[in-house]
């Protein structure tokens, strides 16, 4: 079967409980031409029958499927990051509709951008650090009453939204100058290197608190939306920094 004619976002699907769910996401994602799909840590065995019977003839985004192992290997070559949730999560985040979203990705696929979008386990949703990762989050304005939406509902929203969305009618457009947005992996070489540095300057003030003061610093550089160039002069910064406390020591 012919799958997405043009590059789509990657749906990544996090820890994931049933093959069911994960094969109707599937279905969600060809229905809207979407073929990119990740799975990060399965409950179940992979590959799962259950999935493919759901899958209902996309059994075809199924077979390219990425099941990795940490949310780090299944974003870290993508330049802008949503995470789809309901729940605020008190953290200072843009908060966009499907619709809003879709138009932004359109521009940013247009650019030579790899985007993609994270949805939570059933039971739970995404987690705090998971939603610190991305850029922006999504949230389908729904009955304040009763909003609860099953996974592959809440894929074939936002992938709906995708296919529907008209290119031309950008309302926002993010210029990186000359140099191209970094990739998360970058942005994630950098973080972990400013935790070493921090913990061995004594940052943190107790083990307790390193979560959440790393989880604002992860948070901060993904809603900047960080270019290589800046990337490299965060870089340069810190290391002039450790320079200038070890000659400090001399």
């Amino acid at each position: 079967m012919s799958i997405a004619a043009a590059p789509g976002p990657r749906v990544i699907l996090i820890k994931p409980q049933l093959g069911e769910n994960i094969g109707a996401s599937a279905r969600a994602m060809l229905n809207c031409g979407l073929d990119d799909l990740a799975i990060v840590a399965p409950r179940d065995v992979w590959p799962n029958p259950k999935a493919v019977a759901m899958a209902s003839g996309a059994g075809a985004v199924l077979d390219r499927a990425r099941v990795v192992d940490t949310l780090r290997a299944a974003t870290g070559d993508l330049h802008l990051l949503y995470a789809a949730t309901a729940r605020s999560r008190d953290m200072i985040q843009r908060v966009l509709t499907p619709r809003a979203a879709a138009l932004e990705m359109r521009a940013a696929v247009a650019a030579g951008q790899r985007v993609g979008v994270l949805f939570g386990p059933e039971r739970s949703g995404l987690t705090t650090d998971d939603v610190a990762e991305a850029q922006a989050v999504i949230a389908v304005p729904l009955n304040p009453e009763f909003s609860s939406l099953n996974l592959a509902q809440a894929v074939l929203l936002v992938a709906y939204e995708w296919y529907q969305a008209d290119a031309v009618a950008v309302p926002e457009r993010f210029d990186p100058g000359d140099s191209p947005p970094a990739a998360k992996q970058g942005v994630d070489y950098f973080v972990d290197r400013l935790e070493r540095d921090l913990d061995a300057a004594g940052y943190f003030p107790t083990e307790e608190q390193r979560p959440t003061m790393r989880r604002n610093l992860v948070n901060l550089l993904n809603r900047a939306r960080v270019t290589q160039q800046e990337l490299r002069t965060l870089h340069g910064v810190v290391q002039h920094l450790a320079a200038s406390k070890r000659r400090e020591k001399l």
